[in-house]
């Protein structure tokens, strides 16, 4: 056996021998040696997008759930690790724009590519369940469900206002707009009103909401989509008002509703504002130019919550007034920039004086600022020019200002405000919920088509939206489309576009809108528990859900898993599975970070430049003093940038390929399990990579050296050990035990650390002539570190475990049996504790486990150092810890 680590001759041989005998496949109900059967255990990543190459958050998202997979294996679990490719999308078109190929072309040979990465990671993946979203096999079921969906009206087609990229020619979902502007164009987003076809994931809002409590996930993640659901328990009432259209009707039957969580504050209403597409606000800008170029202006505005909030708010009065419910006082009507038709009844009351956004509006607009709520102890007068946040405080406040309701605290007052609305036959409480249907509508090529023919024009209805038949499933994308960023291709394919009719048979045109890939994302788990299944699933989906561990990044929290969450739930509405919830625990991996640097131009313009490029000038202690770019003559100053996550803007990634030619993939998943807790930042170190790599070498080092002595050895521990082999295994299972705990825990980089441990208490054992530990105690030990550190370095521990015969006695090491602490072994007869004269550590003493202070203490005055310290005299004292350390003042 070679004593050189030579990763590639090692990790090559090791995924041969893999692959050949296809260790990784996996079948349901699997028995074990006793007939048995196992029990089953999910793990899965979130499927990658296929963007061309791996980057280092792959690495590390998919070795934690490769650690995972093979350590529960080990344990004797059935257990499922399969992978796919979330391959539809908008960057794909993208770069086949950019290309001139088609997305198909280039998504494929990005898979290809990638796997391979894979492959060379050593990932334990069964790749007969690989799925691709953009396989007509498995979008089929996609369009499927769309149709079982709009049967039973959980799917509809409805007109909308929706953010438009004029420049990508579609829809933008709320992630998809940043500062306004679409997030790949960068064009300024406008709003639109476009029929498209939705999703009642309202409906659902209850379920979503109170399904949390029963998951096993971060509260973070929990929080933040309670947070997106957005349940609020407020009184939902109507200004009344006498504003008629041209044919003299009351608009809205003269009933502007509003909804507000705040009914304690109706008495302080002193303007209502109104959506740009309010029909009040329509109404207004028809005899009023200035008004109506002002709503064109909202129009072009985001529909994002989040950029309301932080855009300027801006509005114009229209000139009209609606009448207050309760004080029978003219509210002026005012549109506003931050009120979405979308949310609500497109309208909002205007409470400035406890509104921090109203506040900034009236004070803009000079309108008026009326407190109704007041501190119950007042602690700070009320100033109506500078906001303060106990304004908007429900707790310890009561009602001012507010006539019969003087003196009532929150939820007194909201009661009896509610009360007397409905009384008057305009007001109810009601819950409502921030969530939105869910728009799939996409105006792009490259996605699912939707599944529907449109029959008739403008000038002969004809059948209108028509499903497309069950029989003629799937709908197939054409593959072979070049987008040119003039729209979407497909409207120029009259082979896809020009279909008979299902109903009339008369000449029709399919429907060009593509689904939102979250659609795709939304189930492929299940997929991967029967990807040949005949139908969306079978038998095999009800034996591996829900899944037992769910892996992926913390940016996926809320729409992926809430509109996963809310795939499952429909399709157990529709008796396709018994389960209510898709993922039962979930570990959101931290970032990967690395050093950026960058060179700034007079403009402000900086080029980031890539780590490996730059030299960095540092001082005695290793503190970096400044930098400059190697080979660079002119020593132009290099900015040293920070740490931030690494990515292509920044120029920051390091290349997992390039690593694992360089050190091999053992050294890389390494690294990333030991750098830093699966849940915390990883902070990228050249330092650190080199380090894990030494200490491979080291396992392989001793392990080698001492190969040929305990492939001879027994497995068998010989009937008495002697106090270095007592000590030895002492050592390597208590260390044992605090590794199942953090495995347990999933807290690898301690396991890690575990290994590094108990590596450092074998390295001085040798076998040798005079050795004090027999073969078969260093056989142990040494196969409890190799399973130990199998799951994160699979190759190198396979490899060793062939070599030194393992196998012979548990097999290979991939189904080994998990090491059993011997709790016998942890038991201490002796202790060694410290022994101190006057203070000052001068040795240690061996002694009894169950030693007495006595016993301690002449065990301790017959050492060596007393008797030397105390020359024939009695000590002035003794003082003993039991367990730690025994001193004696001479």
């Amino acid at each position: 056996m070679s004593k050189d680590y030579d990763h590639r001759a090692i990790e090559a041989a090791a995924q041969a021998e893999w692959d050949k005998k296809q260790v990784y496949l996996v079948d349901e109900n699997v028995t074990n040696a006793s007939g048995k059967l196992k029990p089953k255990y999910y793990a899965c990543s979130m499927l990658p997008y296929p963007s061309g190459k791996l980057h280092m958050g792959h690495v590390r998202n998919y070795t934690i759930n490769d650690v995972m997979a093979r350590q529960l294996r080990m344990q004797g679990f059935n257990v499922l690790m399969p992978m796919g490719w979330d391959a539809f999308g908008m960057p794909a078109e993208n770069a086949a724009i950019q290309n001139k190929v088609p997305p198909a072309k280039w998504t494929y040979d990005n898979i290809a590519y990638m796997k391979k990465q894979m492959s060379a990671m050593g990932l334990a993946i069964d790749w007969s369940r690989e799925i691709a979203t953009c396989s007509p096999d498995y979008y089929r079921w996609n369009q499927w469900l769309f149709l079982k969906m709009l049967e039973k009206g959980i799917a509809y087609r409805k007109t909308q206002i929706v953010n438009w990229d004029p420049i990508d020619q579609t829809v933008l979902a709320n992630e998809q707009v940043i500062d306004g502007r679409g997030w790949r164009s960068g064009a300024l987003v406008e709003k639109r009103e476009i029929p498209g076809y939705y999703f009642n994931i309202t409906a659902y809002a209850e379920q979503l909401l109170t399904g949390l409590d029963s998951l096993g996930w971060p509260e973070r993640v929990k929080t933040m989509q309670e947070n997106w659901i957005g349940k609020s328990r407020g009184v939902r009432f109507a200004f009344k008002h006498d504003i008629a259209d041209a044919a003299g009707k009351f608009i809205q039957d003269g009933l502007l509703y509003v909804f507000t969580t705040r009914a304690d504050t109706i008495m302080g209403v002193t303007f209502c504002a109104v959506a740009a597409e309010h029909p009040i606000a329509t109404h207004a800008a028809l005899s009023n130019p200035a008004l109506a170029a002002f709503i064109e202006k909202c129009k072009t505005g985001s529909v994002i919550e989040a950029d309301l909030a932080t855009q300027e708010k801006e509005g114009m009065f229209t000139g009209l007034y609606v009448t207050h419910p309760l004080s029978k006082e003219p509210v002026p009507v005012w549109v506003g920039n931050y009120v979405l038709m979308s949310y609500g009844d497109g309208a909002v009351m205007g409470v400035p004086a406890h509104d921090e956004r109203d506040f900034a509006f009236a004070l803009k607009y000079d309108l008026p600022i009326k407190q109704v709520v007041a501190l119950r102890t007042p602690s700070e007068m009320f100033n109506p020019t500078r906001w303060q946040d106990w304004y908007a405080q429900k707790e310890d406040v009561q009602c001012l200002n507010s006539g019969k309701f003087d003196g009532m605290p929150f939820d007194e007052a909201v009661s009896a405000v509610a009360k007397d609305l409905q009384a008057m036959g305009i007001g109810e409480i009601k819950t409502t919920y921030r969530l939105r249907d869910w728009g799939i509508s996409r105006q792009r090529y490259w996605g699912t088509p939707i599944p529907i023919i449109h029959c008739g024009d403008e000038n002969h209805p004809g059948c209108g939206a028509v499903p497309v038949p069950e029989v003629d499933l799937p709908v197939v994308l054409p593959e072979d489309c070049v987008p040119d960023g003039s729209g979407n291709p497909l409207n120029k394919r009259a082979d896809f576009l020009n279909v008979p009719c299902p109903k009339c048979g008369k000449p029709a045109r399919r429907e060009t809108d593509t689904m939102d890939t979250f659609v795709d994302s939304s189930w492929y788990f299940m997929r991967y528990t029967g990807p040949n299944a005949a139908t969306m699933v079978d038998a095999r989906n009800e034996y591996w859900m829900p899944m037992d561990q769910y892996i992926g990044g913390i940016e996926h929290a809320i729409l992926h898993l809430l509109y996963a969450r809310f795939w499952t739930k429909v399709m157990r509405d529709l008796n396709l599975i018994t389960f209510d919830e898709p993922f039962q625990n979930l570990l959101t991996q931290g970032m990967v970070l690395n050093e950026t640097y960058y060179t700034e131009e007079a403009s402000g313009k900086k080029t980031w430049l890539n780590p490996l490029d730059v030299e960095l000038d540092l001082d005695e202690k290793g503190r970096p003093l400044g930098a400059k770019l190697k080979g660079d003559s002119t020593n132009a100053p290099v900015i040293i940038g920070g740490v931030e996550k690494m990515s292509k803007s920044k120029n920051n990634g390091v290349d997992p390929q390039a690593l694992i030619d360089e050190y091999g993939a053992d050294t890389a998943r390494l690294f990333v399990m030991f750098a830093a807790h699966p849940e915390q930042q990883l902070e990228w170190s050249g330092a650190g990579v080199d380090g894990a790599s030494r200490f491979l070498r080291r396992v392989w080092m001793y392990s080698s050296s001492q190969a040929e002595a305990l492939r001879a050895a027994s497995e068998l521990l010989p009937p008495e050990l002697n106090a270095a082999e007592k000590a030895l295994r002492l050592e390597v299972h208590s260390i044992l035990k605090q590794a199942n705990f953090d495995y347990q825990r999933r807290q690898y980089n301690t396991v890690v650390s575990a290994a590094m441990k108990m590596l450092n208490v074998l390295e001085p054992v040798k076998l040798e002539e005079g050795s004090t530990i027999s073969p078969p105690v260093l056989r142990e030990c040494l196969g409890i570190l190799l399973r130990v550190l199998y799951p994160v370095v699979p190759h190198l521990t396979h490899t060793l475990w062939n070599t030194i015969a393992f196998d012979l006695s548990m097999g290979s090491i991939l189904d080994a049996p998990w090491p059993l602490v011997d709790e016998a072994a942890l038991i201490q007869t002796e202790l060694t504790i410290m022994l101190q004269i006057n203070g000052k550590l001068r040795g240690e003493i061996l002694v009894p486990a169950e030693a007495s202070k006595d016993q301690i203490e002449a065990l301790a005055l017959q050492s060596e150092p007393a008797l030397k310290a105390l020359n024939g005299n009695a000590p002035k004292k003794v003082i003993v810890v039991p367990g730690r350390l025994v001193n004696i003042v001479a």
